[in-house]
């Protein structure tokens, strides 16, 4: 129903008018710059005295030009100056929001990667890319990647300059990089063919219920009934450095008042690392009472029958030099970085070590968890401190000698007992229990930045052992198809090529590939060939294939550290020759010492009049405080920004199955770069 009228307002207004009143002030008079706005007013000023509609006069206050321009740049100067003030503290924002990005990664970055010439390297790469993708986006949004402009038709001087760049990249930058493609393709190929030998000689094993067999066994328990003549002399040797988380003198000295024939020895000057503690060991008069060594290292863990498990299969064989068995750690569920590094030791220890240990009894001796015969290594000359690898140089050197080696995998030093004991014959006339006090069980490195320098001296050190023993090998005795393994497969294929074409293929060629799309790489060398072999990698640990991916992407990653610790290992170059001992965390330790200690209360032992080193650990463990602060490693970031610009040049080339490949495998360089991959490093301490 419609509103009624309200004629009550109208009825005011009239009588307003009538009395002469001006309704609408002066003071709310509207003004304008038009004039005929104003003449138009002027003439409709009278109306009907009842006329409803309002009267507006607008006014023009100054029809000057000259003041109207004066006005108007004012205005714009004002302007201007507010725009300029807000500019400029923009930039002072910029200005310092860059000088603490750079100052953080400059106290963060990593120290060995800062100023070397691979690293210079990879940054001029980088800004080759980054100034192609720009030229490219350019020529893209000319639409010059539908009709290219050529020499003869361009009209400009950037038609002409691209038009000259498409004939250089076709004619002289393409064929080097296509033939470069093409050879770590076949090495590629050629590395997948002995990964997947390895994988089908491991299956036939496991088919077949292959294994090692021993003359003899020990009897699991330990009776009053042996003869203690059946158990040899075993030294166990136990080489560290700087073992924080040990006490060692307070534990060595509370069990030689327990009566076990245990040492304690300390070198001043730390020359030769591990193979100079070796070395210098060796060299104790008491030495010639043993007949083999077991070496462990400090934080790996025997189980009680560890010896009985090994030294049987010495009887008969005097010709074998090293029993070695297989690793598994406490720590490989702890975070992503542990996992992906599962999988790899999992394969060397379950396809590698097992089949070469099958098949031709030779390998590179792991540096901890074997027990060697004393004999041989006297006889291929000792430890020598002459590569960071002083465990396969001393395999290699047993192996040209003549000796053979014995692989047992189902014997693990793990996690099965906190504490090994080990039943040896001490002076010829008694059999005693010896246990270990162990810093923790066998552990993984659980930081980017122990795991990188780990992975660095296992990689160069690898090459300065065969610059250095290559005559040696072609002079040696042995045959000529062990001096092939040693060379084609031992050395070069799996320490050399490796890294090499993973790094050169999927690091450098791809990403140049797509600026240069005359060398592009097919679509199964990007993902079909290296989907297959994660998953036969991935095999020995079935658990693990929900991290297939990671795994693929984290192994391209890390094919930069492998890449650098070969080069700088095969001709010399940086700290090749700098053993760094890798940190662990030792996370299981204080719960282990805790436990044992509870058993330990319960023992017969006689008591040690010195503060327990357990009761000291636990203190210091209360007490010690950490900060963790994440690093910045600069090679990992300069090579995800390479892969990530490369990935959006192939998103406008619209290359699916490379975008997808080069975009994660650079978001993976970008989160190993930021240190977002496994724990942070101990900053402080107190």
């Amino acid at each position: 129903m419609p509103r009624p009228p309200n004629y009550e307002f109208q009825d005011w207004w009239n009588k307003q008018r009538e009395n002469g009143h001006d309704v609408v002030p002066e003071k709310y008079e509207c003004t304008t710059n038009s004039d005929n706005i104003n003449n138009n007013n002027n003439n409709n000023n009278h109306h009907h005295p009842n006329s409803p509609f309002l009267t507006v006069e607008i006014r023009n206050p100054s029809s000057d030009p000259a003041v109207d321009k004066e006005m108007r740049a004012r205005s714009v100067r004002q302007l201007s100056g507010i725009y300029l003030l807000k500019l400029q503290q923009i930039a002072y924002s910029v200005v310092y929001a860059v000088i603490y990005v750079v100052r953080t990664i400059q106290s963060r970055s990593a120290s060995d990667s800062s100023h070397s010439r691979f690293y210079r390297a990879i940054k001029w790469m980088l800004i080759l890319v980054i100034s192609l993708l720009c030229f490219e986006l350019a020529a893209y949004f000319k639409g010059w990647h539908f009709s290219p402009p050529t020499a003869e038709t361009a009209e400009l001087m950037v038609e002409f300059v691209y038009a000259t760049w498409l004939q250089v990249r076709a004619d002289y930058l393409a064929p080097p990089l296509k033939s470069l493609g093409h050879t770590c393709i076949v090495l590629f190929l050629i590395q997948s063919l002995d990964r997947l030998v390895l994988v089908i000689g491991c299956a036939w094993i496991k088919f077949k219920k292959v294994k090692p067999k021993a003359a003899m066994a020990y009897p699991v328990g330990k009776g009053d009934d042996e003869d203690l003549e059946d158990y040899p002399m075993v030294l166990v040797q136990i080489p560290m450095c700087n073992e924080r988380e040990l006490l060692i003198k307070a534990e060595v000295l509370k069990w030689q008042q327990r009566g076990v024939h245990i040492i304690y020895r300390h070198r001043l000057i730390r020359s030769g690392y591990k193979a100079g503690n070796l070395n210098s060991a060796m060299g104790c008069d008491y030495v010639k009472d043993y007949e083999f060594v077991a070496i462990f290292d400090a934080d790996f863990q025997p189980t009680p029958d560890f010896l009985k498990k090994t030294i049987p299969y010495f009887k008969g064989n005097d010709d074998l030099a090293l029993v070695q068995t297989r690793w598994s750690f406490v720590n490989k569920d702890e975070n992503l970085l542990t996992r992906l590094q599962n999988i790899n030791l999992s394969f060397h220890f379950e396809v590698e070590q097992q089949v070469n240990g099958v098949f031709i009894n030779f390998f590179g001796f792991n540096g901890t968890a074997g027990v060697w015969r004393i004999k041989a290594l006297e006889e291929c000359g000792g430890w020598l401190d002459r590569t960071t690898v002083e465990d396969m140089d001393i395999a290699v050197r047993a192996h040209l000698c003549g000796w053979k080696f014995v692989y047992v995998n189902d014997v693990k030093v793990s996690n099965l007992s906190p504490f090994g004991e080990f039943y040896v014959k001490l002076d010829g006339k008694i059999t005693l229990t010896f246990f270990f006090l162990l810093q923790c069980l066998c552990e993984l490195p659980e930081s980017y930045e122990a795991y990188k320098k780990q992975q660095h001296r296992w990689h160069s050190g690898p090459m300065q052992l065969f610059r250095m023993c290559f005559i040696d090998i072609i002079r040696s005795k042995v045959s000529w198809a062990k001096k092939a393994n040693l060379i084609f497969l031992f050395f070069l294929l799996r320490k050399l090529v490796l890294p090499f074409y993973s790094f050169t293929l999927f690091c450098i060629i791809l990403p140049l590939t797509m600026f240069i799309p005359e060398a592009e790489l097919p679509a199964w060398v990007v993902s079909y060939v290296p989907g297959f072999m994660s998953i036969l990698n991935i095999l020995p640990a079935p658990r693990s294939f929900p991290f297939i991916v990671p795994y693929l992407l984290f192994e391209n990653t890390m094919s930069v550290t492998k890449f650098n610790a070969m080069i700088s290992g095969l001709f010399r170059f940086g700290s090749s020759y700098e053993w760094i001992v890798t940190k662990k965390l030792g996370r299981s330790s204080e719960a282990d010492l805790v436990a044992f200690a509870e058993k330990e209360s319960d023992s017969t032992f006689p008591r040690s009049t010195s503060e327990s080193g357990i009761a000291q650990m636990n203190r210091l463990g209360v007490t010690r405080k950490t900060e963790r602060r994440n690093k910045l490693y600069r090679k990992e970031l300069a090579l995800a920004f390479i892969l990530l610009t490369a990935s959006v040049r192939s998103l406008l080339s619209a290359q699916g199955m490379h975008f997808y490949f080069l975009l994660f495998q650079g978001i993976s360089f970008l989160l190993v770069g930021l240190d977002l991959i496994g724990e942070q490093v101990n900053t402080t301490s107190s």
